[in-house]
C-alpha cells in the first residue's frame, strides 16, 4: 500500500512538471512568433513581459544574439514562473533566426 501511494505521488509530481514545461514552451513559441513578425531591424533586444496561460502568469525575456552573418540575428526566448529568479534555469528556452531580408 505504501509503495502504491508513493508511486501515485511521484506520478502527480511528474505530471505537474510536464504540464509546466508544455505551457512554458507554448509561451516561448508565442513570443518567438511575435518577434519574428516584427518589422524593425535589428530586432529589439532584452524585451520582457508576462503572458497569462492555464491560470498562471508566465514571465518571458527575449535576447537578440549576433550571428556570423551581419544580416541575420538569433532570437532566444526564456520563460520562467518567477520573474525574480532570472539567474535560475528557465523552464523553457527556444531560439529562432531572422534575417534582414525577411523583415
Amino acid at each position: 500500500g505504501v509503495a502504491l501511494i508513493s508511486a501515485a505521488g511521484n506520478n502527480a509530481r511528474n505530471l505537474s512538471q510536464l504540464e509546466q514545461q508544455m505551457f512554458s514552451q507554448w509561451v516561448a513559441s508565442n513570443q518567438l512568433v511575435n518577434a519574428s513578425l516584427e518589422t524593425k531591424w535589428p530586432p529589439k533586444n532584452n524585451q520582457s513581459g508576462t503572458e497569462k496561460m492555464a491560470g498562471r502568469e508566465w514571465f518571458w525575456k527575449i535576447k537578440v544574439l549576433k550571428t556570423a552573418d551581419k544580416n541575420m540575428k538569433a532570437i532566444q526566448v526564456e520563460v520562467r514562473l518567477d520573474e525574480e529568479k532570472e539567474q535560475s534555469k528557465p523552464l523553457s528556452s527556444l531560439t529562432t533566426y531572422v534575417s534582414k531580408g525577411e523583415q
